[in-house]
């Protein structure tokens, strides 16, 4: 689905087995909107799909929701006025239906790391 969310063999998987384990979590879903046109999204999420991929998240725990961006600059795309996705890469984390955490656009360090220390 989004080309940006494939593991790059080129980055370093991240190597904190807290930020590992937080991520393996059981019954954490995984919910990822982006778009392979998005300079952000290029530059975050290919690490993020590695270090998920490290942590040994199953592909059915991550669902990826490609958005586009209209003439008026509104993002358009499944699930986006539902989960009020404004900004990508937009990853939501859900237990149980309920979301425990969200990383948006302009958070200052990797997904990876922003989501785990908000699932400890």
């Amino acid at each position: 689905m989004l080309e940006t969310m494939r593991p790059s063999d080129d980055l370093d998987t991240v190597d904190d087995d807290d930020t590992l384990s937080a991520l393996a979590t059981d019954g954490l879903v995984y919910r990822v909107w982006g778009g392979d046109w998005c300079g952000d999204c290029r530059r975050q999420l290919p690490a993020f799909a590695s270090a998920l991929a490290a942590a040994g998240v199953s592909a059915n725990r991550i669902h990826e929701y490609p958005v586009e961006k209209t003439a008026d600059g509104s993002k358009t795309g499944e699930k986006v006025g539902a989960y009020g996705v404004d900004h990508i890469p937009t990853v939501v984390v859900e237990r149980d239906d309920a979301e425990v955490a969200r990383f948006v656009e302009d958070a200052d360090e990797p997904v990876a790391d922003y989501l785990a220390a908000r699932l400890d």
